[in-house]
């Protein structure tokens, strides 16, 4: 029987048999709590953006439908049920005995199903998929991740915590000092959890901790058992009676408190298939990659903002004819000055409306390429910048940089903006002269994907477009892992 099954049932079993797990669970009921805390900001905010625009995307956001994957007794669906109790609820568990603790709750409306979450057997496109505390025990959550977002709806949220090294760290110094290595399981750090974000979906994890006294370091490890959380790690040997008895007086005499390292991650999915293409600045190639984006994956294009019309035919017009006549939506500011938007629409006497700023109603399952102006920090009106509209929209984003002397500071310093958001990245595109050195750095460095390397040119033309193109990788291969 293959090994990640079989813990996978040891799992359940301890779960199963953690009659007490409801009164027990005191840090996982604090952990559930901020969690729906979280996840009550994501939907407010429209997918963990600190924007205030106001257009109808933004209010009365609420999920519809909301599958929970772990739900134990029912800590975090009964914070979910009471923030959205007229939504489409499925709590799902392993353990069926723990889905007979959480029916008992009597929540009205919350279907209760029994499910292995490493092999979903679910179908349907939820707004919200929730889990509290579930992904330390799975044998490989990025795996599962990936199969969740499939489930996901268009704009829809993962919300999720798990522990981190670092929990239960006193308990494995004592047993340390005693010679022997404990048998609680070995968590990822935080820095593995970064790296383990939905592909394409816009979001970051953060972490807290948790410092909670027993009376003893048998009451701690009573606590382990009556939360189902006993399973040891794979590999590990019992303690025997003496070192056993050893390891609880060396925990007892510093204090018998126990650290959970916790981290929460939300995670929002695209609301519809297309990129954000944004540069480390002005005229740094970020029409000619759109125009390749739009052949590579005959997709439509939309200039929200476009300024510099005095001395050009403008973007819009240049994608219409290098890209051979794709849909194309018409900007929501025109400006005839080459300036920032902000300063553009004031020299002009007109202001950005930011009610016109959402995304067009293209066709689905057609890719929207959307341009921005100038680079990520570039005004759009007194108070919110480039980036401010990237992370509203939820587009994964094509950084355009220069492939010469330079380019190493702008583009990594834009990446480390761009994430500080928790906004997606698909890939960087290099503009100019081949530079082996300064590629490998930006991917090595940036940790990032370069989709594609475009030569300079004086003159573009639709054929250069077309052969471009095709250097880039197809719309299904972004989601590669």
């Amino acid at each position: 029987m293959e090994q990640g099954h079989i813990r996978n049932q040891q799992i359940r079993d301890s779960f199963d048999k953690a009659e007490g797990y409801h009164s027990a669970a005191v840090v996982q009921k604090v952990v559930a709590n901020r969690l729906s805390d979280y996840i009550a900001r994501c939907f407010a905010d429209q997918g963990l953006t600190n924007s205030s625009f106001l257009h109808s995307e933004s209010q009365n956001s609420e999920p519809q439908t909301i599958l929970e994957i772990g739900c134990g007794t029912g800590l975090l669906t009964q914070q979910i049920h009471r923030l959205w109790p007229r939504s489409s609820f499925v709590a799902t568990d392993y353990a069926p005995r723990m889905l007979e603790r959480a029916q008992k709750i009597g929540l009205d409306g919350v279907r209760f199903y029994q499910m292995d979450v490493t092999h979903p057997t679910i179908e349907g496109h939820f707004d919200l998929i929730c889990g509290n505390l579930v992904f330390q025990w799975l044998v490989n959550p990025q795996a599962v991740l990936k199969q969740l977002v499939k489930l996901l709806a268009p704009n829809g949220v993962i919300a999720l915590s798990t522990l981190l090294k670092g929990t239960f760290v006193q308990w494995q110094k004592a047993c340390e000092e005693e010679g022997v290595k404990a048998g609680t399981p070995d968590y990822p750090t935080l820095a593995d959890m970064k790296a383990m974000v939905p592909s394409l979906c816009s979001g970051v994890w953060k972490h807290e901790s948790f410092i909670y006294p027993f009376q003893s370091g048998l009451a701690f490890v009573r606590h382990l058992k009556a939360t189902g959380a006993s399973v040891p790690r794979d590999g590990s040997k019992p303690l025997g009676t003496a070192q056993f008895r050893r390891v609880l007086r060396r925990f007892d005499a510093k204090g018998s408190v126990v650290t959970w390292e916790v981290a929460y991650g939300c995670f929002r999915k695209p609301p519809r298939v297309g990129v954000f293409v944004t540069g480390t600045d002005t005229d740094v190639g970020k029409t000619i990659v759109s125009a390749c984006l739009v052949r590579r994956w005959s997709g439509s294009y939309w200039k929200p903002l476009q300024t510099g019309l005095k001395h050009s035919v403008g973007d819009t017009a240049t994608v219409q004819s290098l890209a051979c006549n794709p849909i194309c939506f018409s900007p929501a500011l025109v400006c005839q000055a080459a300036l920032a938007p902000e300063v553009a629409a004031r020299v002009e006497g007109v202001r950005v409306d930011l009610c016109r700023l959402t995304l067009p109603e293209a066709a689905a399952e057609t890719p929207l390429i959307v341009e921005g102006a100038g680079g990520v920090m570039v005004p759009i009106t007194s108070d919110k910048m480039m980036i401010d509209l990237i992370s509203l929209w939820g587009l994964p984003v094509v950084l355009v940089v220069r492939s010469g002397l330079g380019t190493l500071n702008h583009t990594l310093l834009t990446l480390e903006a761009l994430r500080s958001r928790g906004i997606a990245l698909a890939g960087i595109v290099l503009n100019g002269p081949e530079n082996e050195s300064n590629k490998h750095i930006i991917e090595t460095r940036g940790h990032i994907r370069v989709l594609a390397e475009i030569p300079f040119s004086e003159e573009i033309t639709s054929c250069q477009i077309d052969d471009w193109a095709q250097k880039f990788p197809a719309w299904s291969e972004l989601f590669s892992d």
